[in-house]
């Protein structure tokens, strides 16, 4: 089993990378560690942060996919009809864009740190852009 610490804001998380369930996703996502980017409001999703990747075709396809991620349901949507994504849900959520909606890879649990969840999401709401990283534990 593969953890990884996400933080955000001097905010700290724990995750379990879902290997069985999503494993090409998981791979990939490992791939990019460390990932040092910016997280931001979603738009149309509901109580959820996004980090935007554009074009970047990560070739995995769905697994484990939802439109409707719990809280610390950490998605991975591989693009297509939407551009390449993360999706980091703090509450109510469900997973769409300006097409529509989507179903994006569930493919990390937060396991540790939950808590602070709805705090991270109102930071990134009414602060603006973050810094978030996320580094493999090993």
């Amino acid at each position: 089993m593969s953890n990884i610490e996400i933080r955000v804001a001097g905010i700290g998380f724990l995750a379990r990378l879902e290997t069985e369930l999503a494993p090409k996703s998981c791979a990939r996502f490992k791939s990019m560690l460390p990932l040092r980017t910016r997280i931001i409001h979603a738009r149309w999703s509901g109580e959820a942060c996004w980090i935007p990747f554009g074009e970047l075709n990560l070739d995995i396809g769905y697994e484990n996919h939802t439109s409707h991620p719990a809280p610390g349901q950490v998605l991975l949507y591989p693009g297509g009809i939407s551009e390449t994504e993360i999706l980091f849900p703090y509450g109510a959520t469900v997973f769409a864009s300006k097409v529509g909606q989507l179903a994006g890879n569930h493919f990390a649990t937060v396991y540790e740190g939950g808590e602070r969840l709805r705090e991270l999401g109102e930071l990134v709401l009414w602060k603006g852009a973050q810094e978030i990283t996320f580094t493999e534990l090993t």
